[in-house]
């Protein structure tokens, strides 16, 4: 069991929390929930060890192993991905070697009775022990299962890791840390850069294999699938439940209007123990009564009502100016870099008016072909952006291409034009960014303050065709759902790439999948699409066995 005693983390004289303490069993899984900034990557790093409280402490066994996978990371690329994910096992193999080692040494020594060939022996002896203890593993096996499960090709393993981008190369350091099988797995939005399938085999993998996990995700889906406790930081404490999510949310607002009725009823009391006193204070005969309720009211503990976090984003999309009625319109498209070819054959159309979701594993084309509607790259077949069709385009990197030398304000007063201007701060405090905020450096910002920051630079121009690749990595669930509601509310056409199952439900009513130098047209939704697809990989599995 790990233990979490009262920890308390203060910046600048104010606290970002205090006196947190919870107990990890083994087989917790549990969700870190809270708003950005709430102090939740914190507390995972205080837990790894790489940061240390202000107060308080964490204590583990001596032998327990905690495996961290930072939200951002750098790893050294002087391998190829197969010797860098076999490096999980690098302690094992050690071992393995320093025990051969070691019994040369006793073949080749003839001082017996010397205290030097005795501690050889104790050593190897104690080294045997753990050694023999880990049961028989076929590295190499495991390593290829782990490398596939995560979307890595067999061809995959022999490239150098320094070809892969951050996304995939964080990947890498993940099935280091699912290879080491530690006794507690700590992971701040392990989803980002990840594809649909790549999801659902992590949380597969997590649930079937590991040990304790924290997570930290906006992936709510793939947080009510994996966890069966919730810690949530919020207004500087925690609130602990032993249950998903989603059945939190609802436990959560049960307790507060419990408390707000006992709130209500204790007020209630107590205006009329006070009314009493006023009336009967001067009145001999009742002032043994007058006296004994005012010690009541001494005594009184009042209940407290947990404040209710109120601060959030208020989107909503420009009226979308009426495009034609095809604004994209696809007839034989393919793309190849040299040899290799990405997709070929497309032929479809988006109406005006539909929101369709792009599907696939990474590296499959669909910011190939967001690139293609945008112009950015040539292409073989036709492509036709629609009449009078306005893009506005959100990138998967939007939030890395913002000025960081720039402030929050003057990132807007850079391209905020006419009546705008004089209402830059009314725009940014929608978007949570008030007071001294704006004057902060964009370097400064989280993940998910960046990412809110380049959507207003979206949302300042009225369009009718809307592409979002990846909008809500980085963003907590509160806001991804204001996002999701204001993207319902649009009337224009949205194109959406995206990862994130819960996000794509009811939100795309078409779903394009990239796969196979293929983009196949399905006329369902995610879940839909989802579910056919879970059937269709079944069947293959049978028909591989059958075979």
């Amino acid at each position: 069991m790990i233990s979490v005693d009262a920890v308390s983390v203060e910046f600048n004289g104010s606290a970002l929390f205090s006196n947190i303490t919870f107990n990890i069993n083994e087989n917790d899984r549990i969700a870190l929930m809270g708003k950005n900034g709430a102090g939740k990557s914190t507390l995972l790093k205080i837990l790894a060890g790489v940061n240390k409280p202000t107060r308080g402490k964490v204590s583990a066994p001596k032998d327990a192993v905690i495996a961290y996978l930072p939200q951002h990371l750098l790893t050294k690329d002087d391998a190829t991905v197969f010797e860098e994910a076999s490096k999980a096992f690098s302690k094992i193999l050690g071992m393995k070697q320093q025990m051969e080692e070691l019994n040369r040494q006793l073949e080749t020594r003839t001082d017996y009775e010397s205290d030097e060939y005795s501690k050889i022996i104790e050593q190897v002896s104690e080294l045997s022990e753990k050694y023999y203890s880990i049961e028989e593993i076929n590295f190499d096996a495991e390593v290829e299962k782990t490398l596939m499960g995560l979307g890595f090709l067999r061809s995959d393993f022999t490239r150098p890791s320094s070809e892969f981008s951050g996304g995939w190369r964080m990947r890498i350091e993940l099935a280091k840390i699912l290879l080491q099988k530690p006794d507690l797995i700590l992971l701040d939005e392990p989803t980002n850069h990840m594809d649909i399938e790549s999801i659902q085999w992590l949380e597969e993998f997590l649930i079937s294999n590991a040990k304790a996990v924290i997570v930290i995700s906006h992936d709510k889906t793939f947080v009510d699938n994996l966890t069966n406790r919730t810690i949530e930081i919020t207004m500087g404490r925690i609130y602990d439940y032993k249950t998903n999510y989603s059945h939190y949310l609802q436990l959560r607002k049960e307790r507060r209007e419990q408390q707000q009725k006992q709130f209500d009823d204790q007020a209630k009391q107590i205006a009329e123990i006070q009314e009493f006193i006023e009336r009967f204070k001067g009145t001999y005969s009742k002032t043994l009564q007058v006296q004994s309720r005012v010690k009541m009211l001494e005594k009184i503990e009042i209940v407290e009502v947990d404040e209710v976090d109120t601060s959030a984003l208020n989107l909503k999309f420009p009226p979308a100016p009426r495009s034609g009625s095809y604004p994209v319109i696809v007839d034989g498209l393919g793309k190849s870099y040299g040899d290799h070819v990405v997709f070929k054959d497309a032929t479809f159309t988006i109406a005006r008016g539909e929101k369709v979701a792009f599907v696939g594993k990474n590296g499959e084309g669909k910011s190939t072909l967001v690139k293609a509607i945008m112009g950015e790259i040539d292409f073989d077949g036709s492509l036709q952006v629609g009449h009078n069709s306005m893009i506005g385009y959100f990138a998967q990197n939007q939030a890395s291409l913002l000025d960081e030398d720039l402030t929050v304000f003057q990132t807007i007063d850079q391209i905020a034009e006419g009546d705008i201007r004089t209402k830059i701060k009314d725009i940014l405090g929608a978007f949570m960014f008030s007071g001294e905020t704006i004057d902060k450096k964009v370097k400064m910002l989280s993940g998910g303050e960046r990412t809110r920051l380049a959507m207003i630079k979206l949302l300042l121009q009225p369009v009718n065709l809307l592409i979002l690749d990846e909008p809500t990595n980085h963003l907590d669930i509160k806001t991804k759902d204001i996002l999701k509601d204001a993207l319902k509310a649009f009337d224009g056409t949205l194109i959406l790439v995206s990862h994130d199952r819960d996000f794509l439900d009811g939100l795309a009513n078409k779903v394009f999948e990239f796969g196979n130098k293929r983009i196949t047209e399905h006329f369902e939704d995610v879940t839909g699409f989802l579910k056919n697809k879970k059937m269709e990989n079944l069947k293959e599995i049978e028909r591989k066995l059958k075979a």
